[in-house]
C-alpha cells in the first residue's frame, strides 16, 4: 500500500501493494510472494478490479453494493459486488460506450449511450433493446419525474426519449451548434446543458423553454490565465438546488450560484488539459475537480487547496464513494485505482477494516516503491568496481541506468569503502558537537569554505547597514542567512579558486585587498583557537586591524592588471617549455592512415595545396579556376553574366573513360574484320 501526503492529508493507494517491477516474470514474482511477508499480504480491496485494456467510466449503484465499470478491449461492462469484494458479471457490447447511466438503485436498469449512435437498454439478464438517435451522442441524463432521456451530442438539438411510452419525443432546439455535457438537477430537475462555445444553457423541462443562459467561457478567462482558443464546456455538476461547477476544456473550474450570472470562484487547474469530472464533498465543503493529470480537492468558499492525487496513468473518470473518503478512477491503464483518504469520511461498510489499518500504518510507517532494488548509473558502478556486470542477469537496464539486488550494493559498497560507517559516525559527531556550540555566546566566525568571500559580504553588509541607517531604509537580506546560498559555505566544492586565470584577470586587485583581510582572518583565527583552549564563553571583541590604506586610483588598477597579466605570459611561456621538452623526450610511432576506396594518395603536398586553396576567398578561387580553362566567365544581357564550369575528372573515371574507348575500338575492329572475311567468301563462290 503506498501512502502520500500533502498538505499533512493522508492519501492511502489501495490498488498498488509493495510495488515489484513491471520486467519481473511471472516465475520471479510468485517466488518473491511466497518468499517475503509483506508481498503476500498486499492488499486487494476487490479481487480482479481492472479492465483488459483501458476503463474509461465508473459508476457506482445507488445502493452502494455495486461497482460497474465499461472499457476496452474489447467494450465490455464489469459489474462488482462489493458484498463479495469480487466481479459478478462481465458483458461485452458491440461499441465502445461513451457513458452510462444506472436508472434502478442495483444493477438491474442500466443505460449505455455508445460511439455508433447507438442507445442500448439492459435489464437484470442481459440485454434487453436497442435503438439510434440521429446523431452522435456526447452525454445523456434521467429526468426521473417524466422517465425522459435528454440526449446531446453533435447537433443543435437534445434528442428526449420517453421510456414509459417508448417513443421519441419533440426535441428541444438550442442556439449551439454542438453540445458537450449535460446534469440534471436533483432538488427542482432544472435541465443544463454545456455547448461546445462556452456557454451552459438552462431549461425547465416542463415547459420545454429555455430560463437562463450563463457565458462561462467569458468569465474564465481571468488575469492570471492563459488560453490558446475558445474555451467549451467539458464537465457540469449541481450541488444542491443552487449551487453548479462547470468545468472547462482549458482547465477552469467555475462555481456558480444559479441567481448570478457571475461566478463565486474560478479554480484554474494550471495544466492547459480539459476537465474530466467534478464531484462535490458535501461533508468538509470541498470540490474534487479531475483533468487527465491530477485530482485537486480544493475549499469551494475560498479556493484553497486541501489535497491532491497525482495517478501514474492519465485519468478518464473520477467517482466518489457515497458518504465516505473512499475514490475510484478509471484510468488509460488496465488496472482501476482506489484511494482511501479517511480525512474525507470513513470506510464503506463492506471495508471497515480499513479504518483499523491505516491507524496502525500511523504508528509504523513503511518504505514503498522498489524496496529490494537500488537504482544506480554508470558512473556508481565504476566507483563500486562493478562495470563488468553490465550486460549480465545480476544488472536491468532502466533510463539512464540499471537496477540491482539492494544486498548486492550493500556488499559491494562496503568491500569499496569498509570505513564509510566510521566516516559517517565521526560527521554525525561533529555536526553534534557544533550544533551545541552555535547555542552558546560566540565570537563572530567565519565559514570553513570561502572565508574570505564571507568576510568581504560581512564587511559590505556593515557598510550597507550603516548607508541605511542613515538614509532610513529597510535592510536587504544577506546571502550568508539565505538558505539557497548556503551550501556554497558549507561544502568544499565551491570553494573560490583564486589562482585561476578567470579570477585573476577579473579581480586585479584581489592581492592588495585580501591582504587587510587576511590579517582579520589571522585575527579571528587565533581569537577562536584561545577560545577552544580556554572552553569559555567570550563575548565578540572588535577587530583593532583596519587598515588605513585608501582604495587604490585608476593607475593602480591599470598597473595590477598588466602585472597579472605579465605573470599569466610567464606561467604559460614554462609551460610551454615543459610541454616541448615532453614532446622531446617523447618517441613518435609511426601511423597508418586509411585511403578512401576510390582515391588514389599522391602526396601530402597535394593536400595542403588544397587546404591552402579552401583558406581562399570565391573571387581568388573562381580566377583561379578561370586561368586552368575549368570555368568560362561570359557577359549576357541586362548586364548579367554567364559561368560555365568543367567538373574535373578523378583518376577512377578516367581509367574507366580510357578502358571503354579501348573496349569500342576493339569492337570496331573486330567488326571490320568479320566483314573483310565475307567480302572474300563471296568473291570465292562467284569464280567457281
Amino acid at each position: 500500500m503506498q501512502v502520500s501526503s500533502l498538505n499533512e492529508v493522508k492519501i492511502y493507494s489501495l490498488s498498488s501493494g509493495r510495488s515489484l517491477p513491471e520486467w519481473l516474470s511471472d516465475r520471479k514474482k510468485r517466488a518473491l510472494q511466497k518468499k517475503d511477508v509483506d508481498i503476500r499480504r498486499r492488499i486487494e480491496l476487490i479481487q480482479d478490479f481492472e479492465m483488459p485494456t483501458v476503463s474509461t467510466k465508473i459508476k457506482v449503484s445507488r445502493d452502494g453494493q455495486y461497482i460497474m465499470a465499461v472499457g476496452t478491449y474489447k467494450p465490455r461492462i464489469r459489474c462488482f459486488d462489493t458484498y463479495q469484494l469480487s466481479q459478478k458479471f462481465e458483458r461485452c457490447l458491440d461499441s465502445e460506450v461513451v457513458t452510462f447511466e444506472i436508472l434502478s438503485d442495483d444493477y438491474s436498469k442500466i443505460v449505455f449511450l455508445q460511439c455508433g449512435r447507438f442507445v442500448e437498454f439492459h435489464s437484470q439478464h442481459g440485454h434487453y433493446y436497442r435503438t439510434r438517435i440521429p446523431k452522435f451522442g456526447r452525454d445523456f441524463s434521467y429526468h426521473y419525474p417524466s422517465c425522459d432521456l435528454y440526449f446531446v451530442g453533435a447537433s443543435s438539438e437534445v434528442y428526449r426519449l420517453n421510456l414509459e411510452q417508448g417513443r421519441f419525443l419533440n426535441s428541444l432546439q438550442t442556439e449551439a451548434a454542438e453540445s458537450n455535457v449535460c446534469d440534471i438537477n436533483p432538488v427542482h430537475f432544472l435541465f443544463a446543458l454545456g455547448t461546445a462555445e462556452g456557454k451552459v444553457e438552462c431549461w425547465d423541462p416542463r415547459t420545454r423553454t429555455r430560463v437562463g443562459l450563463l457565458d462561462c467561457a467569458l468569465s474564465s478567462v481571468t488575469a492570471d490565465t492563459e488560453i490558446e482558443g475558445l474555451p467549451s464546456i467539458s464537465a457540469l455538476k449541481f450541488d444542491g438546488a443552487l449551487n453548479m461547477a462547470v468545468g472547462t476544456s482549458t482547465g477552469q473550474v467555475l462555481l456558480y450560484d444559479l441567481r448570478s450570472s457571475n461566478p463565486l470562484i474560478v479554480k484554474d487547474h494550471h495544466y492547459g488539459l480539459p476537465i474530466k469530472s467534478v464531484q462535490f464533498q458535501p461533508q468538509l465543503d470541498l470540490i474534487l475537480s479531475a483533468d487527465s493529470r491530477i485530482i485537486k480537492m480544493w475549499n469551494k468558499d475560498t479556493g484553497k487547496i486541501f489535497s491532491s492525487v497525482e495517478p501514474e496513468h492519465d485519468i478518464n473518470d473520477v467517482c466518489l464513494y457515497p458518504n465516505s473518503g473512499m475514490l475510484m478512477t478509471a484510468n488509460e491503464a488496465p488496472k482501476m485505482n482506489i484511494y482511501y483518504i479517511p480525512v474525507l469520511g470513513p470506510a464503506p461498510k463492506w471495508c471497515s477494516f480499513l479504518d483499523n489499518l491505516t491507524e496502525e500504518l500511523e504508528e509504523n510507517p513503511e518504505s514503498t516503491v522498489y524496496d529490494d532494488y537500488k537504482f544506480v548509473t554508470r558512473k556508481d558502478l565504476e566507483n563500486l568496481g562493478l562495470a563488468h556486470l553490465i550486460g549480465s542477469s545480476l544488472l536491468r537496464a532502466y533510463m539512464h541506468g540499471f537496477f540491482m539486488d539492494i544486498r548486492l550494493y550493500h556488499k559491494a559498497k562496503m568491500m569499496a569503502n569498509p570505513f564509510a560507517y566510521e566516516e559517517y559516525r565521526r560527521e554525525k559527531i561533529r555536526q553534534k558537537i557544533e550544533e551545541t556550540r552555535a547555542q552558546r555566546v560566540q565570537l563572530k566566525k567565519l565559514p570553513k569554505v570561502n572565508k574570505e568571500l564571507a568576510l568581504k559580504l560581512i564587511e559590505e553588509e556593515t557598510e550597507e547597514q550603516q548607508a541605511t541607517r542613515k538614509r532610513k531604509q529597510k535592510n536587504l537580506p544577506s546571502l550568508l542567512k539565505d538558505d539557497r546560498f548556503k551550501v556554497m559555505f558549507e561544502n568544499p566544492d565551491f570553494q573560490v579558486d583564486e589562482q585561476s586565470e578567470e579570477f585573476r584577470l577579473l579581480n586585479p586587485l584581489v592581492s592588495k585587498i585580501s591582504e587587510k583581510r587576511k590579517r582579520k582572518l589571522k585575527i579571528l583565527e587565533e581569537l577562536e583557537a584561545q577560545e577552544q583552549e580556554e572552553e569559555e564563553e567570550a563575548e565578540g571583541k572588535a577587530s583593532d586591524a583596519e587598515s588605513s590604506e585608501s582604495s587604490d586610483d585608476d593607475k593602480g588598477w591599470v598597473e595590477e592588471v598588466r602585472k597579472q597579466r605579465k605573470l599569466l605570459h610567464q606561467e604559460e611561456k614554462v609551460k610551454r617549455k615543459e610541454k616541448f621538452k615532453e614532446d622531446q623526450e617523447t618517441v613518435l610511432k609511426p601511423q597508418f592512415f586509411e585511403i578512401k576506396e576510390g582515391e588514389e594518395f599522391r602526396s601530402f603536398k597535394a593536400s595542403a595545396k588544397k587546404q591552402k586553396l579552401m583558406k581562399k576567398t570565391l573571387g581568388d578561387r573562381l580566377k583561379l579556376e578561370e586561368k586552368l580553362g575549368t570555368l568560362n566567365v561570359s557577359d549576357i544581357t541586362v548586364g548579367s553574366k554567364q559561368a560555365t564550369f568543367k567538373l574535373k575528372k578523378s583518376e577512377q573515371q578516367r581509367k574507366q573513360q580510357e578502358a571503354e574507348k579501348q573496349h569500342r575500338q576493339e569492337r570496331k575492329n573486330l567488326r571490320r574484320s568479320a566483314s573483310h572475311l565475307r567480302s572474300k567468301r563471296g568473291r570465292g563462290r562467284l569464280f567457281c
